[in-house]
């Protein structure tokens, strides 16, 4: 190794020289002579400017060696090193310990050479982000120079979203630590991406810059991109302009993307990869669109399928089949036409140069089925089809492709009592029917089943004669009656008041229910209006005539209470018959009010056989038994005073014939006399009230 020599030469104040030292002219130095490692000798040898070296260097005579200073014999000086034979010494302290130890450098000249060092080197702090450069690269790792005194080494998984990277790229790196326990370089390009990541991508969407993002992995409606270190999210629908089929082709894959949405408060964004080639296919679809013409007829590529339509390529601009434009025919879903990558030929119905919408249809490249309908095709002609389209009100009947008509429910049965038509036919079902209406220009029909079968009420009057006895079906409810069927088509009501002669029904319900079988008796024919007026009750003879001859006025029978009401209450009597009572008449002789089900006799206190009503009375029968008390005790009263007053007239009348042939004796009339006449007057008086 060759030797440098300081730029000063550094002597120790206690090494003296003697007053003359002469320097051979040769010296000659062995060649197994080795520098310390410390020491680097330079080709050319720097004298301090202290040092002057004469041909004889010149020492003063106070100068004394030290028996440690040890000289070499023989140094040998190289060939470019241009130093003169004699060199005088100026008086100087050197250190000939730290020579021997092979420290050729002193405090002062180590200071400077270290600061002269450090100037020469990048000032960095720790947790900060610089610029670096990339020197080499495997699989594993990068080596980044950052211009400090050592190279730092990341991982290249940090760089996985930039598949380009390569030697002498300037990339970010975050400083973690100068040194380390090793005294390696401690960077991070991934902690710089996120630390300076935030500001780059809201300067990204500021200035519509484009930047690359590395796809991670596919997620819910969509891909997770690191974008800057920050996990973005793409939308399926924002990757290309065509509908992804497979997401998974472009997972692991670097690409281009356009920040199109930042949530600072959540800390989301949104890329686009389909904005970036949009805008070239903009410039396509004007282009496009100013040479299209209705009517015109273009191939196409099915792109997209909804249930409501077929999207169709028509090279760079796309337009939209509905699915009613798709065939004549009830169409149920798109799938049932074409197939997804299909090509098509199409026509153009509208379009909207603003909008850049395009209007496609695929059945008007056909005839309409209407105009190629059978000319001798008349109503009340007999046609087949099959049910397609089911509602509330009627089924739509397809008898041929892109041809239907509608079956009224009204039209599936000949009773009154209408239905819902999922209650006569479901979709699918190969149905009869007749054509009741036709309108070519209107492309309309309508049809009938059940004119395949004879109206019942033809020959009703023949069928269902009055007074006649039928079974039939308890159809519906109302307050004022029932709705029954005798036969299909063959409806009656059954008034409330023909149900029972005796019960009274409040509702209906309270005597029968729906769906049961009722026995009822035809009393009147309302042919015009498809109405029969029925009853039930007159399968029996009217139980009134009799019970007129049993519930006679004044006849007393024993009820029982089966409800009160505010008016009175209802008593049960024999003969299934009941009666009513008001409240004064339902006071017991106790004085007590009488409670239901409590079983009491009754007397009959108004009968009323056209109304059907039978009033009764508790109280009234011991009423008037009092009242016939008191009036025989009042009867045997007056007649034991009107026996008295006969004995007295029969006297007088027998003293006066006996005095009548004397002579007559005048008496006044005294004051008992007159208080036994007003007595009598009395007793007569109230013999006559």
């Amino acid at each position: 190794m060759n030797k440098e020599l300081s730029e000063e030469a550094i002597v120790p104040e206690e090494a003296i020289v003697p007053e003359e030292v002469i320097v051979p002219e040769e010296v000659i130095v062995p060649e197994e002579a080795i520098a310390p490692e410390e020491v680097i000798v330079s080709e050319e040898v720097i004298v301090p400017e202290e040092v002057i070296v004469p041909e004889k260097a010149i020492v003063p005579e106070e100068a004394i060696v030290p028996e440690e200073a040890i000289v070499p014999e023989e140094v040998i000086v190289p060939e470019k090193e241009n130093v003169p034979e004699k060199a005088i010494v100026s008086k100087v302290d050197f250190d000939w310990e730290a020579y021997e130890k092979g420290d050729t450098y002193g405090d002062v000249s180590r200071e400077k050479l270290i600061e002269t060092y450090d100037q020469s080197l990048n000032k960095i702090n720790d947790r900060e982000v610089v610029m670096g450069t990339v020197t080499a690269l495997n699989k594993r790792e990068v080596v980044i120079n950052i211009g400090y005194k050592s190279d730092g080494v990341v991982p290249m998984n940090e760089f996985r979203y930039n598949s380009d990277l390569k030697v002498g790229d300037e990339v970010e790196v975050y400083i973690e630590s100068q040194e380390d326990k090793k005294g390696q370089l401690i960077l991070s390009h991934k902690k710089a991406r996120v630390t300076r990541s935030w500001d780059k991508v809201n300067a990204a969407l500021e200035n519509n810059e484009i930047v690359k993002g590395y796809v991670k992995c596919r997620t819910k409606g969509g891909m997770i991109v690191d974008v800057f270190g920050i996990e973005a999210f793409l939308p399926g629908s924002q990757i290309d302009v065509k509908p992804i089929r497979d997401y998974d082709v472009f997972v692991d894959k670097t690409m281009e993307f356009k920040v199109v949405k930042i949530n600072q408060e959540f800390k989301n964004v949104v890329v686009s990869h389909k904005a970036l080639i949009e805008a070239e296919l903009e410039q396509q679809k004007k282009d496009i669109i100013a040479k299209l013409e209705k009517g015109q007829v273009l191939e196409g590529i099915v792109k997209n399928i909804t249930t409501y339509g077929v999207f169709i390529d028509l090279g760079g601009v796309d337009g939209l089949i509905h699915i009613t434009d798709l065939s004549w025919g009830r169409v149920s879903h798109p799938e049932e036409v074409v197939k997804l990558d299909e090509k098509i030929n199409v026509v153009i119905l509208d379009f909207d140069d603003e909008k850049k919408r395009i209007a496609l249809g695929l059945k008007q490249l056909t005839p309409h089925p209407w105009d190629a309908l059978d000319e001798n095709l008349k109503v009340g002609d007999i046609v087949k089809g099959k049910v397609v389209v089911m509602a509330d009100y009627g089924a739509f009947i397809e008898i041929a492709p892109g041809v239907e008509g509608l079956i009224h429910v009204s039209e599936m049965s000949w009773t009154q009592h209408l239905r819902s038509a999922q209650d006569f036919m479901k979709v699918g079902d190969e149905v009869e029917a007749i054509i009741l209406t036709l309108d070519r220009d209107e492309r309309k029909m309508s049809l009938g089943i059940k004119q395949l079968k004879s109206d019942p009420w033809e020959k009703i009057e023949e069928k269902y004669a009055i007074g006649s006895r039928h079974t039939a079906k308890v159809r519906n409810f109302t307050n004022f009656g029932v709705f029954v069927e005798i036969e299909e088509g063959v409806e009656g009501l059954i008034h409330i008041s023909d149900l029972s002669w005796t019960k009274k029904i409040k509702h209906p319900s309270e005597f029968t229910s729906i769906g049961s079988d009722i026995e009822v008796q035809v009393l009147e024919i309302d042919k015009e209006n498809r109405r029969l007026s029925l009853g039930h009750k007159q399968l029996e003879e009217n139980p009134w005539d009799v019970f007129e001859t049993i519930f006679i006025l004044g006849s007393i029978h024993e009820g029982t209470i089966i409800e009160l009401l505010d008016k009175g209450a209802v008593i049960a009597l024999p003969y299934g018959v009941e009666g009513f009572a008001t409240p004064k008449h339902l006071v017991k002789e106790d004085g007590s009010q009488a409670q239901l089900d409590e079983k009491l006799s009754f007397k009959v206190i108004e009968f009323n056989k056209d109304s059907k009503r039978i009033i009764l009375s508790h109280s009234r029968i011991f009423e008037d038994e009092k009242r016939a008390e008191a009036k025989k005790e009042k009867d045997a009263a007056i007649a034991a005073a009107s026996g008295t007053e006969k004995k007295s007239v029969k006297k007088s009348k027998k003293d006066k014939k006996e005095e009548l042939p004397a002579q007559p004796v005048m008496e006044k009339t005294t004051l008992g006399d007159i208080s036994e006449l007003a007595e009598l007057k009395e007793k007569l008086e109230g013999n006559k009230e």
